[in-house]
């Protein structure tokens, strides 16, 4: 045991000394404002390579047609692998097995015919032929292989460059498929299938259920109707999900398909509502003693990937999609759902003069549930109290506070108009608000502790290991970092909370992207303590964690110990933080948002930790992706420019308070149980 502990002690004491000393490049995150703006670069020129000209050995560039996929599955590992076979004008077929972690960075391919652009495959040869790989900075385009359809990409990476002359690629080798090869897909409509039939199905999916261990059930429809009666696969109810109304009015018109083995783990995350290629669903007749069950049909889709099976998720914009939701199914007498009780819960009725109809019929896309519908007529969605009904913004101003109400208004304006500056530390105590330090003040308090010399008798007690070393610098600043110990053992470094004296921000950050909690602290007579509350006492990740000077009450750094003797520590925040009497500033959006709605003008503040936004308040200030995030959703609600008419609707629900200021008393009014739709952000 000891000498396993000296051997974690001395490679703890190794990998510091090359973290810190080894050149490196540190990014400080810093509080930065949001930007729509972007830097423009010079398209790189790319090579592609023949597929009759491919070497064994090479990463190469290629453009191709897909002319059989299997849709991405999990593989015997943690990666995602999906199967493409291509070829070019040359004749030549290329197999190329794609693997990756993250299901979005393989290749977006619906169906035979698409065509691919990969850049850096690498060729191998095998029996010999040749076959591609993914390597090291794989990415992929998908277009549509159909002649005069538009040349959009389908993109695996978010940055990519596709300039004109790739698009002449795309067209010729779209013309050359069309005269040249067969590889239109087994596909077919629900109103034409029969027993023993193995095609592909385009379909919505509009409930679910798990089976057993192996299957699982997805209830789909395309709009058409089966011309067989088909098998209803029994489950309990609380197991099935999806609207119970637009269920029971579309049970002759759903299919069961029942999914197993690989394609189970795939079928349980589908969101009700998603558009569905099923791959290779196989129809069989049910087997059963009574003659009239034995007409009844199956589909089923079966476990592997031989010829193709599996499951892809189409978007809104794909053609099949757009064909599917033009499809007439139903005359208007027949779907009684739109006088069903639904229509008085708050939702649009499907009789309302803006739903399209033709020839006395509804379409799929009128269809949805209505929870979806609702939330298609408002940019924002209400999370709870759904049987209170709308108020006009002129009754809410009349009424007395305090009260609750749902409103359906328009976003005039917000403050503030730079986003980060909405975000705020609250205090749940004593409820002050206050601003996020920005890194120089933090800096500050750090460059004066540098003065107090770490205690050499502080080092290496009964909870924690401690590393000390003198800087090269001219200022031969003293560090040392304490590894606090689980069960007297030190720990793998992504579990580890260490405390550091002496320790520059630079360093801080350094340590931060390797460990997962860092404290900063000083020495003392007898022990370590905390630093001043202006800086925070913890820091995870790329977060920075602050204490009320109000409120807190701080104890020793000895009560970590306590934490550290747990089965499992987590290191949460919020543990740290009660352990050594800090009561948590927790961040916060702040935001004054001016509504109307033709009868009067108010203004709500929304006070939101996460759910409006559906954005950590706390990630914010050091994620530019969710900078750009929460400006595009702004932008959505209340969009520059746009005339009152053109801006979107909102519901949200707001409550009245009174603020007593002096002698007088003020009406405020804040949003609650309100968050951004989906499809906004």
């Amino acid at each position: 045991m000891l000498q396993y502990l000296y051997c974690l002690h001395f490679c703890n004491r190794l990998s510091l000394c090359l973290f810190f000393f080894l050149p490196q490049i540190c990014t400080q995150p810093s509080i930065t404002p949001f930007s729509g703006t972007t830097s423009a670069s010079v398209a790189p020129k790319y090579v592609y390579t023949p597929l009759n000209c491919l070497k064994d050995g090479t990463v190469v560039n290629l453009y191709g047609i897909v002319k059989f996929f299997k849709p991405p599955y999990v593989s015997k590992g943690t990666d995602y692998c999906s199967v493409v076979t291509l070829v070019d004008q040359s004749n030549v077929k290329l197999t190329c097995t794609l693997f990756n972690g993250n299901l979005d960075s393989l290749p977006k391919i619906y169906k035979n015919g698409d065509i691919v652009r990969f850049h850096r495959v690498k060729i191998r040869e095998y029996n010999g032929q040749m076959q591609g790989i993914t390597s090291a900075g794989f990415a992929s385009l998908t277009f549509d292989g159909t002649v005069g359809a538009p040349v959009v990409p389908r993109a695996s990476s978010k940055v990519y460059t596709f300039i004109d002359e790739e698009q002449k690629t795309v067209e010729e080798l779209r013309i050359w498929a069309a005269s040249n090869l067969s590889v239109s897909g087994p596909e077919a409509k629900l109103s034409d299938v029969k027993p023993m039939m193995f095609f592909d199905l385009t379909c919505q999916l509009v409930g679910k259920a798990k089976v057993d261990g192996s299957s699982f059930l997805l209830k789909v429809w395309d709009g058409t109707k089966c011309p067989y009666p088909t098998w209803k696969v029994p489950v309990e109810a609380k197991e099935l999900e999806g609207d119970r109304v637009l269920l029971h009015h579309l049970r002759n018109l759903t299919v069961d398909v029942l999914v197993y083995d690989n394609h189970v783990q795939l079928a349980k995350s589908l969101k009700i509502g998603s558009f569905l290629r099923i791959y290779s669903i196989h129809t069989k007749q049910a087997s059963a003693k009574n003659e009239d069950i034995s007409s009844h049909i199956e589909f089923h889709l079966h476990g592997g990937t031989c010829y193709g099976r599996g499951i892809g998720i189409l978007p809104e914009n794909n053609p099949d999609v757009e064909e599917l939701k033009t499809i007439s199914i139903l005359p208007c007498s027949a779907f009684c759902v739109v006088c069903a009780p639904v229509c008085l819960s708050g939702f649009v009725c499907l009789h309302d003069k803006d739903v399209k109809k033709e020839n006395n019929s509804f379409l799929i896309s009128d269809l949805e549930s209505p929870l979806q519908r609702c939330q298609q007529l408002s940019a924002t969605v209400l999370t709870d109290h759904q049987d209170m009904s709308n108020t006009m913004l002129k009754t809410v101003l009349n009424n007395r506070a305090p009260q609750q109400y749902r409103i359906r208004a328009k976003l005039r304006s917000f403050k503030p108009q730079k986003l980060y500056q909405s975000v705020k530390l609250h205090c749940s105590k004593c409820n002050t608000l206050q601003e996020v330090p920005n890194g120089d003040a933090f800096d500050v308090i750090l460059q004066g502790c540098e003065a107090t010399a770490p205690n050499p008798e502080l080092q290496s007690m009964s909870w924690y290991e401690s590393v000390m070393w003198t800087t090269q610098d001219e200022n031969r600043r003293k560090i040392t970092i304490h590894f606090v110990k689980h069960y007297e053992m030190l720990q793998r470094p992504e579990n580890t909370l260490l405390m550091i004296e002496g320790g520059t921000l630079k360093e801080i950050w350094k340590l931060t992207r390797r460990f997962k909690c860092v404290i900063p602290v000083k020495s003392k007579e007898d022990d370590l303590e905390l630093l001043d509350l202006s800086a925070p006492f913890l820091l995870q990740g790329n977060i920075k964690y602050y204490g009320c000077k109000k409120c807190s009450t701080p104890k020793s750094i000895k009560n970590l110990s306590s934490l550290a003797e747990k089965r499992e520590p987590s290191w949460e925040p919020t543990e740290i933080a009660q352990v050594l009497g800090i009561e948590p500033l927790q961040y916060v959006f702040v935001m004054k948002f001016t509504l109307v709605d033709g009868t009067g003008a108010l203004n709500a503040y929304l006070f939101d930790y996460e759910k409006f936004f559906q954005i950590p308040a706390s990630e914010i200030l050091t994620n530019s992706f969710l900078q750009q995030k929460m400006e595009m959703t702004m932008n959505t609600l209340s969009p520059p420019g746009r005339k009152l008419d053109d801006l979107p609707w909102l519901e949200c629900f707001i409550k009245s308070y009174n603020i007593a200021d002096g002698m007088k008393h003020q009406v405020y009014y804040q949003i609650f149980d309100t968050t951004v739709a989906e499809d906004v952000v």
